[in-house]
């Protein structure tokens, strides 16, 4: 017959230990520099819809996709209200930005750029393409989203990358973040469930506070 002293120390101890890995604090999402190509004179439209561009007909070349995800504390809690600017290179790996000088063609119908307030729960979208790779002076970039996010007490600066990507292991931020004690991982977004036909990655930022 089973000790039901023992089951009780047994159950307050795997209570405890579940307590204690749930208050296991979040990692912080790499910070990266905003990049040379932070938008300098971002369009008038800078809604969460990248793809369309207010008052042009066309959508913006390329594979459209959907990225989500949520602000949060180290804690686990919500940011809300965060200021969240979102920038990209389009489809074919050139950014809208005077210093760039990739020969690739611009995407007149592309918006390039996003600035947004996390919800209540932290969360934002963003409806865009999936960004080209480009060469950079420091190697080849592997596609990727640029993320400045800033909170009352906080900014962080982040670079989103695609999983399975080609170009992953060569990129020469992406590669280097182990190096740089940075965990890689965080800085990957997942292929998440499709919605409205869109492939969707979902990307949470965790902020220092």
């Amino acid at each position: 017959m089973l000790d039901r002293r023992a089951l009780i120390i047994g159950l307050t101890a795997a209570t405890v230990a579940r307590r204690s890995r749930a208050a296991a604090p979040l990692a912080v999402t790499p910070q990266e520099m905003l990049g040379p190509f932070y938008p300098e004179h971002p369009l008038p439209d800078h809604d969460f819809d990248l793809t369309r561009i207010r008052g042009h007909n066309a959508r913006a070349h390329g594979e459209s996709i959907e990225l989500v995800g949520r602000v949060l504390r180290r804690d686990g809690t919500p940011v809300a209200n965060a200021i969240v600017e979102v920038w990209q290179a389009n489809a074919a790996g050139r950014y809208r930005h005077p210093n760039d000088t990739n020969t690739a063609p611009l995407d007149p119908d592309f918006q390039g750029y996003a600035r947004l307030l996390s919800g209540k729960d932290g969360s934002f979208r963003v409806i865009t393409v999936k960004p080209g790779s480009y060469p950079a002076p420091i190697g080849m970039r592997a596609p990727h989203v640029h993320f400045d996010v800033q909170s009352r007490n906080c900014r962080l600066s982040a670079q989103m990358y695609f999983p399975g990507e080609p170009l992953n292991d060569r990129d020469p931020l992406l590669s280097t973040l182990a190096a740089r004690h940075l965990d890689p991982a965080l800085a990957m977004a997942r292929q998440d469930i499709q919605s409205s036909g869109l492939k969707r990655f979902h990307y949470e930022m965790v902020l220092w506070s």
